[in-house]
């Protein structure tokens, strides 16, 4: 097999790991720009993952300042809707590292899938079984403004230029990957 991107020592078609994702990669077409290089994949590829409403209780999602995306951190008595996503590879784990760069810790969290997402003003939701993810939480909260994120203002506004070819690595740093913990 030929050396793929950023190496031959994370390419694997395992597709065990699962991960919550809160802000830019719960648009589909950003996490396929991400992993796979374009925002159409064929469909083959599109059945390899799942990616399901979820809640992660004791964390807050806020606006990046000056930037597209939000960071999330942890806050008692907050919680964060977003998507439980499954059947990522070692390599989509390795292209999501590099794409979260040094801003960001990966962490193993439980998630609680939301079998009904209601209106979230009148706490008409339904959480279910809970799930082991990987998410990326925000290591610099200083630079996090007060106002929550808005998942449906970056569709209207920003979804376009992170789905071009090219966009989603610009500025990434390929030498200072995101920290993991586990």
């Amino acid at each position: 097999m030929a050396p793929g991107p950023i190496g031959d020592s994370v390419q694997s078609d395992d597709g065990v790991h699962s991960a919550f994702f809160y802000g830019t990669l719960m648009v589909p077409e950003v996490f396929y720009s991400v992993c796979y290089g374009t925002k159409d994949v064929p469909e083959a590829v599109a059945k390899l993952h799942t990616f399901q409403p979820a809640i992660l209780h004791g964390f807050s999602r806020r606006r990046v300042k000056h930037a597209d995306y939000p960071g999330m951190v942890p806050d008692d008595g907050h919680h964060v809707i977003g998507i439980f996503a499954t059947g990522l590879t070692n390599a989509n784990m390795a292209k999501l590292d590099y794409f979260e760069g040094s801003e960001y810790e990966r962490r193993a969290v439980k998630v609680r899938l939301l079998e009904k997402v209601g209106n979230l003003k009148d706490g008409d939701r339904v959480e279910g079984e809970e799930k082991s993810a990987q998410t990326y939480v925000f290591l610099q909260e200083k630079f996090l403004e007060e106002q929550e994120w808005d998942l449906e203002e970056f569709r209207r506004e920003k979804l376009k230029f992170w789905t071009r070819a090219g966009h989603i690595f610009d500025g990434c740093d390929p030498d200072t990957p995101a920290k993991v913990v586990e």
